[in-house]
């Protein structure tokens, strides 16, 4: 088990350190100012905070409005909550089963528990919930580590028993670091009425469990000091900075360790930023976009806050191209585009979003946020965990409530570092391709992959992935279905997939927005002994025909036949030779073939994993049209259309 601890932990570096295109070193952060700068640049948090002090009843009303009543009554429920021990084997089921629930699910449940009184009492004012307070912040700093079981490899021991000795930061460690700050800040003086204790051991948990060991060492991976021009600097990196700025922020009272740990996350930051395209497209998907660019907000605003918008890149075009990668990656009806492990269901956070759109002057992101808005029909203000998008969801909400709601509604988007392309045909379909390279942050074997919308509804897609297990990440990783490019919208040559590493990738990349077109050759996507020589795919996009994809290959040597796959949610009829029907939930597809050429067949993969089967239901469907011939080159012409 020891072994598979460490074989875990190879793979996640290798994850992190994996070839990806060069980066772009703008560096954008360190170049507002330097730490000097900084001393005098960082305001007093009474200068910048906009948080009414606990005692301050009259803001508190006017910050909570008509959230008060609802965020007291979620308070009420947790009154007589019963806190969780999350147990030696619970961490330990982590190496025995691969399962990080047994961990996870008491460790959220009190998290969540103390958010809700927090609130409350923060909403309400009367000393009603603290007790429960003061109960959950003891619980939590008796814990030996605020990790997950499923981080815990980045221990020395590479365990997944947190190890007294040493101290790491994750994102659920740093997500409570930031938590409990504000706890800290906002309910000392009522901790202190209880036993000053209480806020005394909180306040050196912080210190020994995030702002010592961050200034300290170096070598977590999601700091990407020593990142190169093949390092993966992937959402880690913003999300866990924000939580250790949050810290040092409302925390540290010397102005030079302030300053030093403040540039430290400057130059940290700036790794991520270099490492995304100037095109601002999410490789990791929209449901990772708030982990990703939406932390990189939150660190950002909350810098600008506290140096009094002296430190502020929101000017800069690609933190704007960023932001609006979420509002164009939207289909409609709950649906976005999605690729690698994110979800096709989602939208995004509406308060996060118009935030966003708000700092960098999108009124896309801001109409789109809107319109998100519209869409829940019980909104809740409280974000768990995260209480700086909570105060910020209660200071924005009347904002909000005042935008008019709407959607993008673009002909095309074309991310061309990125290698994304959306197109419109106006008549139903929207179609989204991409190439890339197979390792991109939450890869999947995927270059040249594509799906295919009709009035909205995912008709050709792109599954997506389940439950995160200690497979997920791990060597093992590829062995899992949902990972595999057999299992996308891509063709099997010479009977094999696509391979995992950076160096298989798309080449010849090109989009066309005059005869809305997107090609490219896949060949090198695929290890050598496949034996292509180039796998040339075009997709064109028509508002009379459809789509079409045209692949033209050349093989240096056929042993096996091809086969085309494509994934549905709808069953496949195959009854008609050279035509296939797709219907689901009263929208048609028409898959239109060579039938001298292909034999089609249909694979039912019943979806058993509770994260497939809510956005899917009980089964997916895998299309298959094999070639009746083991031919060197060829020309294959596939239509879908609409019907």
């Amino acid at each position: 088990m020891i072994d598979k601890m460490k074989s875990l932990l190879t793979t996640l570096a290798l994850i992190a350190f994996l070839q990806v295109s060069a980066h772009e070193y703008r560096d954008l952060l360190q170049k507002t100012a330097t730490v000097q700068e900084l001393k005098t640049l960082l305001l007093p948090v009474s200068q910048w905070n906009k948080i009414p002090a606990y005692n301050n009843r009259a803001a508190w009303d006017q910050l909570t409005g008509k959230y008060k009543a609802q965020l007291i009554a979620a308070g009420e429920k947790q009154l007589s909550y019963e806190w969780k021990v999350v147990k030696a084997t619970d961490y330990l089921e982590y190496e025995w089963t691969g399962s990080r629930v047994a961990m996870e699910k008491p460790f959220t449940s009190n998290v969540n528990a103390l958010s809700a009184l927090i609130l409350a009492e923060l909403s309400e004012g009367k000393g009603r919930f603290m007790n429960q307070i003061v109960n959950g912040v003891w619980q939590a700093c008796e814990m030996s580590s605020w990790v997950l079981s499923a981080h815990m490899a980045a221990q020395k021991s590479t365990r997944s028993l947190p190890d007294f000795t040493e101290q790491i930061i994750d994102l659920t460690a740093g997500d409570l670091g930031s938590f409990f700050s504000w706890t800290y800040f906002l309910l000392k003086e009522e901790m202190d009425k209880k036993n000053p204790i209480i806020a005394k051991k909180l306040r050196k948990n912080l210190q020994d469990r995030i702002l010592d060991p961050y200034m300290a060492r170096d070598d977590y991976w999601w700091q990407a000091v020593n990142a190169k021009p093949t390092t993966m600097v992937n959402n880690w990196n913003p999300w866990c900075n924000f939580n250790v700025l949050t810290c040092f922020l409302l925390l540290e009272s010397d102005k030079d360790k302030q300053a030093a740990a403040v540039y430290k996350s400057m130059a940290s930051v700036d790794k991520f930023i270099n490492y995304n395209h100037a095109d601002g497209a999410c490789e990791e998907g929209p449901s990772y976009w708030g982990h990703a660019a939406g932390k990189m907000y939150d660190y950002l605003q909350l810098l600008s806050n506290a140096t009094g918008s002296k430190v502020s890149i929101f000017n800069q075009p690609i933190i704007k191209n960023m932001g609006e990668y979420i509002a164009r990656s939207y289909v409609g009806d709950g649906w976005v585009v999605n690729f690698a492990d994110a979800s096709a269901k989602g939208g995004g956070n509406p308060g996060l979003i118009y935030r966003y759109g708000k700092a960098v002057g999108s009124s896309d992101m801001q109409h789109f946020a809107a319109y998100l808005a519209t869409q829940i029909k019980e909104p809740e203000i409280s974000e768990g965990r995260d209480l700086f998008r909570s105060f910020e969801n209660l200071s924005n909400a009347n904002d909000l409530a005042l935008v008019a709601p709407s959607v993008v509604e673009a002909k095309y988007s074309w991310y061309p570092q990125t290698q994304f392309c959306y197109m419109n045909n106006g008549a139903g379909l929207f179609f989204a391709a991409k190439a890339g390279y197979n390792a991109e942050s939450h890869n999947h074997n995927d270059v040249g992959t594509f799906s295919l919308y009709v009035d909205k509804l995912p008709m050709i897609i792109d599954v997506g992935v389940g439950t995160y297990t200690r497979q997920t990440f791990s060597s093992e990783r590829y062995t899992i279905w949902t990972m595999q490019s057999n299992y996308h919208n891509l063709p099997m040559i010479n009977g094999k997939p696509q391979s995992f590493g950076g160096q298989y990738r798309a080449k010849n990349v090109q989009f066309d927005s005059i005869k809305n077109t997107f090609s490219l050759d896949m060949a090198t996507a695929y290890h050598k002994d496949v034996l292509v020589e180039k796998w040339l795919r075009n997709y064109q996009l028509s508002a009379t025909k459809g789509l079409t994809i045209t692949d033209q290959f050349q093989l240096q040597k056929a042993d096996a036949p091809n086969q085309l796959n494509f994934m549905t949610w709808g069953m496949p009829d195959i009854s008609q030779p050279g035509e296939v029907l797709i219907e689901k939930n009263g929208k048609k597809l028409a898959l239109v073939y060579d039938k001298n050429q292909f034999q089609p067949s249909v694979d039912m993969v019943a979806q058993t994993d509770p994260r497939l089967s809510a956005v899917w239901g009980k089964e997916v469907y895998r299309l298959s049209l094999t070639a009746k011939q083991i031919v060197g080159t060829g020309k294959y012409v596939i239509n879908i259309s609409k019907r």
